[in-house]
């Protein structure tokens, strides 16, 4: 979502791929306005609905849908851009100060459009750092700086994030008996929670919960902070820089895999393809195994909404498995043109995040002309016709060559 496609002074050199993976990812955030999990809601015998519904919304605490992965992704491709990003750079002449002047810059925005986005319809600035935009921000200093690294360094700062932030929360004191979740924002009704070992992931009562109960109450608030109704934790960016880095190890294949591609020899460039979708598809598979290896072990549950490690190696390995997807349809196969609607949204994706959290279509429409097909599908008509005009600005915006850029 923040990053820069690559090499976007020329449209020849771009790797499509990207752009419509980032659409993709893009689409999923947007399509919530078709509000599908409350039309759901009246077809509760229907499996189709059901799973329509369990895929557009996030789990209510361990596990995975389709809508959790949208955040992963958008951190695994800030990582897989950044090498792009700095290879434009470097070729433009900026000095390494100028780089990092940029980055710092870029982290700080990130951060700050994330908390003004999260204050909207709020009294006052809602300080908290649990979003997309703010974890990516906080950790893109360091995943910039590990840029300038070799992959080696980055597997070993990878384990060290991961082992790290394991250690934290297992050495974390469990919450005695008699803990009042209630007056922590737990949900009353709330059942999720794990017994044993694993209770260390538990929502509101674990290391990184602890800091925010500190750290957040040094801003003004309203309230005082006593814990996110969802879980969140501003901590979770660093875990959230382990599916950065994934996704830097893979930007760093890619750039490998198109300098040797540009060779005229055939032979070679149909071997570096194949090798590169490989290790994609072959990373994948293994990050998916040892996450859902320490999830079932009961070492570490995969929770995204506090970040668990094994959450990263799971989320991460469905990245590097939809890279690959949308690397060996368009960029291999040369099939394009059906990503076309994707590759618009993907190359203005910051322009569409906000243009989601800002709209509302029905204040100058009003409810009736959403009415054709019954009350009960109102609310996805009303996402749909909104979610279409929302393409229909990034379109003009691209025919115009208007990008938003952080």
């Amino acid at each position: 979502m923040a990053e820069e496609p690559p090499a976007q002074q020329n449209a020849s050199r771009r790797l499509v791929a990207l752009d419509a993976y980032r659409g993709f990812v893009m689409f999923l955030m947007a399509a919530e306005l078709l509000n599908v999990p409350d039309v759901a809601k009246k077809f509760p015998d229907s499996t189709v609905w059901q799973f329509l519904r369990h895929n557009t919304t996030h789990v209510a605490w361990m596990g995975c849908s389709l809508h959790d992965l949208i955040q992963p992704s958008f951190s695994f491709l800030t990582g897989v851009a950044l090498p792009f990003s700095m290879a434009a750079r470097m070729s433009k002449e900026q000095s390494i100060a100028q780089m990092w002047r940029h980055a710092l810059w870029r982290s700080l925005l990130l951060v700050l459009l994330g908390v003004f986005l999260r204050s909207i319809d709020h009294p006052m600035t809602n300080w908290t750092f649990g979003d997309t935009l703010s974890q990516i921000g906080l950790g893109y200093p360091f995943l910039f700086a590990l840029g300038f690294a070799g992959n080696k360094a980055r597997w070993v700062s990878l384990a060290v994030i991961l082992i790290g932030y394991w250690m934290a929360f297992a050495c974390f004191r469990l919450p005695p008996d008699g803990f009042d979740y209630a007056l922590m924002n737990v949900p009353n009704n709330w059942e999720n929670n794990f017994v044993g070992f694993a209770a260390h992931w538990n929502i509101n009562s674990n290391a990184a919960w602890y800091f925010d109960t500190w750290f957040l109450n040094l801003f003004p608030r309203e309230h005082p902070f006593t814990g996110n109704a969802g879980g969140y934790c501003t901590l979770s960016f660093i875990p959230t820089l382990g599916t950065m880095l994934l996704g830097l190890l893979a930007g760093s294949w890619l750039q490998e895999c198109r300098s040797t591609s540009s060779t005229k020899q055939p032979l070679l460039k149909k071997a570096s393809t194949e090798k590169l979708t490989t290790k994609l598809i072959v990373v994948g598979l293994a990050c998916i195994a040892l996450g859902w290896l320490l999830h079932s072990t009961n070492l570490c549950p995969i929770v995204k909404k506090i970040w668990t490690p094994s959450w990263t190696l799971f989320s991460g390995g469905w990245c590097f498995l939809l890279l690959s997807l949308f690397y060996i349809i368009i960029e291999v196969q040369g099939s394009q043109r059906w990503a076309f609607p994707l590759v618009v949204i993907g190359m203005n994706s910051i322009a569409m995040y906000v243009l989601v959290h800002i709209s509302a279509l029905s204040t100058h429409f009003g409810h009736q002309p959403f009415l054709m097909f019954g009350e009960t599908f109102a609310p996805m008509l009303h996402g749909a016709c909104l979610l279409f005009m929302l393409w229909l600005i990034l379109w003009w915006m691209q025919r115009r060559k208007i990008f938003l850029r952080i």
